[in-house]
């Protein structure tokens, strides 16, 4: 075997290692590194010795191994949310081309649902950029999203009501996010604007937790003729995402316990 090709070869079970690790729910011993593999138990110390020393990997107090220090300095020095919307530009932009509708992208800050990306629609009438909107969640259906599938909660008092449509009973917000679980789906109808519609789905990381949340919204008239072919198309868009955050599929083993929940 040429040099380059055992070159090759390390590389790849490196990254393997390295994305074992990454995609664990817990740290993992070397014996399951090894077991995980395959490989030899003097290869498995050489690659993890050479990943500790990079920085890739690193041993917590037990000596199991955990995502090392250059995960965390990358993460500290940048936008937490950069790779999640890079992620899904081209899954918001294939949206837009197949709905024409304004897709949104919003993440769970504390108690609030901001977006963080937003494709406009290729209709003259469409909506207005909502990026860094603080909107009330109980009347966004991206607020709904989490909500209905994480535990978000409403804040404390009496809910705003911008329009006559908004829904701001507690108990009849409850009906709406379990009839929402039941279809895949949240819904507004012009309960943030009157003529504004609004559907969102849940997005999923990799041990089946809400990220974001996926949506587009439109014109009532435009919209409520089209609820269910644009919360199935979404629910597809949002499946394919989920794949994306997740990474590539990793070969299962008892001792990598790993949840994997697609929305």
């Amino acid at each position: 075997m040429s040099d380059a090709a055992t070159g090759t070869q390390a590389l790849d079970r490196a990254a393997d290692l390295v994305a074992t690790v990454v995609h664990a729910d817990e740290p993992l011993t070397f014996g399951e590194l090894q077991d995980s593999s395959g490989l030899a138990k003097s290869t498995t110390s050489r690659l993890l010795t050479g990943l500790e020393r990079s920085g890739l990997l690193e041993r917590d107090d037990s000596g199991s191994y955990v995502a090392g220090r250059l995960f965390w300095l990358y993460a500290a020095r940048h936008d937490p949310w950069e790779e999640l919307v890079r992620l899904a530009r081209p899954v918001m932009e294939q949206t837009g081309e197949a709905t024409g509708e304004t897709v949104h992208l919003s993440v769970s800050r504390a108690e609030r649902v901001v977006q963080v990306a937003q494709v406009d629609s290729t209709f003259l009438l469409g909506t207005r950029d909502w990026t860094e909107v603080d909107v009330p969640v109980h009347c966004s259906a991206l607020g709904k999203v989490f909500l209905a599938w994480s535990d978000l909660a409403l804040p404390d008092g009496d809910l705003e009501q911008p329009t006559p449509a908004t829904i701001t009973d507690r108990a009849a917000l409850r009906r709406d996010g379990v009839r929402a679980r039941e279809r895949g789906w949240a819904v507004t109808e012009d309960e943030l604007e009157i003529g504004l519609t609004g559907l969102a789905v849940p997005v999923v990381g990799i041990h089946g937790e809400v990220v974001a949340a996926l949506g587009i919204s439109g014109p009532t008239p435009r919209l409520q003729e089209r609820l269910d072919e644009l919360g199935r198309h979404l629910l597809d868009q949002s499946t394919a995402l989920s794949a994306l955050l997740r990474g590539p599929a990793k070969p299962s083993h008892r001792s990598v316990r790993t949840q994997e929940v697609v929305a």
